[in-house]
């Protein structure tokens, strides 16, 4: 087990197992397909992140660098929190953009039944350590154990 201390995003505390891409994430090319047509287990549909195209993202842990992409990132996060479509934490090793961490936050405000846990800034040695399918814990405080 290795421990990484990251900013605490949005709160909670979440046990999932890994999904890890070393690029940027879309979210628009990412989750389309689960907000328009109807995949709950959101496969990634972002044919230009090789590291994700065709995974599934629901329920899992969503480690990555960064969010990349359109202003609707956070609107698209929201979304996915809304729909009951999203990761169960994601997991980033630089800091959140601004929209992206402003779609995290308002899920956790505005939706009752929501968790979704986000961890910012753990470093590239996250990166490097953790790979798919490990199984990563989420605690307070932005403390984030990697199993292996």
């Amino acid at each position: 087990m290795k421990t990484f201390q990251g900013r605490v995003v949005s709160p909670g505390e979440i046990r999932a197992q890994a999904v890890v891409s070393r690029f940027g994430l879309n979210t628009l090319a990412s989750f389309q397909k689960a907000l328009q047509f109807g995949d709950k287990e959101a496969t990634c549909g972002d044919q230009n992140n090789p590291d994700l195209y065709k995974k599934q993202m629901a329920g899992k842990a969503l480690c990555l660098p960064r969010t990349i992409g359109s202003t609707t990132g956070g609107l698209v996060l929201y979304c996915a929190c809304a729909m009951k479509r999203q990761p169960a934490c994601m997991l980033f090793s630089e800091p959140i953009d601004s929209l992206a961490g402003a779609g995290a936050i308002l899920a956790d405000v505005w939706l009752d039944d929501v968790t979704m846990p986000v961890v910012d800034s753990l470093g590239e040695e996250f990166l490097e350590y953790v790979k798919d399918d490990m199984m990563v814990s989420v605690r307070e405080g932005g403390v984030v154990e990697v199993l292996a």
